[in-house]
C-alpha cells in the first residue's frame, strides 16, 4: 500500500518563544558548538601528528572526537540558525537526512564510550595482557564494528518514520527531527512503532548504560588493592569517562526509556546529550586525562618551539 503524505516542510517549535532567551541561547549554544569543533579537532590532530594512533586509548578517543564533531553538527548549526530566525523550517527530506545523522553518530559515541571502558578494564584489571587483548588487528575490527552497529540501528530509525503518512500537523515541537516528536505528527496509529524504538534506541542507551557502570565497578574494586599512586593515575583516566557517561547516557535512558513524557521537557534535556556533551568530551579528555594533556603539551610545546625558534633565525639572518 503507497504512503500518502502532504507535508513537505516541518516547522521547529525551538527551545522557546521569547526573543531575549533565544538572543542569550544563541551566544551560548554559538561559543559550545565552536568549543566542541576546536577541542575536538585538536584532539585528532594532537594524536595523528603525535604518532598516537597505534595506542587503543588515543585509536578509540580519535574515533570519538570524530564522531563528536559529526554528531554535533547534525544538530547544533541548525538550532543556532533557528535561534536567530522567524521561521524555523526544514524541508521533508532535510529532517529525515538530520533523523539518519543524529542517530548515525550518536550510536558511534555510544558504542565507542564502552569500547573505551573495556579498553581501561583491560589496562588496568590485566596489564601485563593488555597489548595481546587489544592489538592493533582486534581494535581496527571493533572500531569498524561500531560504525556498522550504528548505520544499522540509524537506518532502522529511517526506515520506521520515511514510511509514516504525514498529513496534517507539521509543527515540530523540538529543535530537532527525532523519532517521538515525529511520531506525534504522523497520521496512524503509531503505538507499535514506538514500542519498537523504545526497544531499539531505549535499550542500547540503558544497555550500554549498565555495561559501563559494571564496567567502572569492577576497576574501582580491582583499584582497592593496588597501590596509592596507581590508584590516583587509574582514577585520573577513569574519573573523566565517568563524567562523561553520567551526562550523556543519563538523559538519553530518560528520553528513550520514557516515550510518553512532555516533549517541552524532553528538548530541555536534549540539551545535555546534543550540546553539552560532546562540548565536554574534549575538555575532560584534555583537563582531567594526565596521558593525553602530557601528550599535547610535548606535541604542541615542540611545534610553538620550533615556530618560536625559526622566526629567531630569520630575524637574525636578516
Amino acid at each position: 500500500m503507497e504512503t500518502i503524505s502532504n507535508v513537505t516542510v516541518f516547522i521547529f517549535w525551538g527551545l522557546s518563544q521569547n526573543p531575549m532567551i533565544e538572543e542569550v541561547c544563541f551566544v551560548v549554544f554559538s561559543f559550545f558548538y565552536t568549543v566542541t569543533l576546536l577541542g575536538n579537532l585538536l584532539i585528532i590532530l594532537t594524536v595523528s601528528m603525535g604518532n598516537l594512533l597505534k595506542s587503543p586509548m588515543y585509536f578509540f578517543l580519535n574515533n570519538l572526537s570524530f564522531a563528536d564533531i559529526c554528531y554535533s553538527s547534525f544538530t547544533a548549526p541548525k538550532m543556532i540558525l533557528d535561534l536567530s530566525a522567524k521561521s524555523k523550517t526544514i524541508s521533508f527530506r532535510g529532517c529525515m537526512v538530520q533523523l539518519f545523522g543524529f542517530h548515525f553518530f550518536g550510536c558511534i559515541e555510544i558504542f565507542t564510550l564502552v569500547l573505551m571502558a573495556y579498553d581501561r578494564c583491560v589496562a588496568i584489571c590485566k596489564p601485563l595482557h593488555y597489548m595481546t587483548i587489544m592489538d592493533w588487528n582486534k581494535c581496527k575490527k571493533l572500531v569498524l564494528g561500531i560504525w556498522v552497529g550504528g548505520f544499522i540501528h540509524s537506518i532502522m530509525q529511517l526506515a520506521l518514520v520515511v514510511q509514516l503518512p504525514f498529513c496534517g500537523p507539521n509543527v515540530i515541537d523540538h529543535y530537532l527531527c527525532d523519532v517521538y516528536p515525529l511520531l506525534k505528527l504522523a497520521c496512524t496509529d503509531t503505538y507499535v512503532i514506538g514500542v519498537i524504538v523504545t526497544y531499539n534506541s531505549g535499550v542500547i542507551s540503558l544497555g550500554s548504560f549498565v555495561i559501563l557502570l559494571v564496567s567502572y565497578t569492577v576497576i574501582l574494586l580491582f583499584l582497592r588493592k593496588q597501590s596509592a599512586e596507581s590508584r590516583r593515575k587509574a582514577l585520573s583516566t577513569c574519573g573523566s569517562h565517568i563524567a562523561v557517561v553520567i551526562i550523556f547516557f543519563g538523559p538519553c535512558v530518560f528520553i528513550y526509556m520514557s516515550p510518553n513524557t512532555n516533549f517541552s521537557e524532553d528538548k530541555k534535556i536534549a540539551i545535555f546529550y546534543t550540546v553539552i556533551a560532546p562540548m565536554l568530551n574534549p575538555l575532560i579528555y584534555t583537563l582531567r586525562n594526565a596521558e593525553v594533556k602530557n601528550a599535547m603539551m610535548k606535541l604542541w610545546g615542540r611545534k610553538v618551539y620550533w615556530l618560536a625558534h625559526g622566526k629567531w633565525f630569520e630575524i637574525r639572518m636578516l
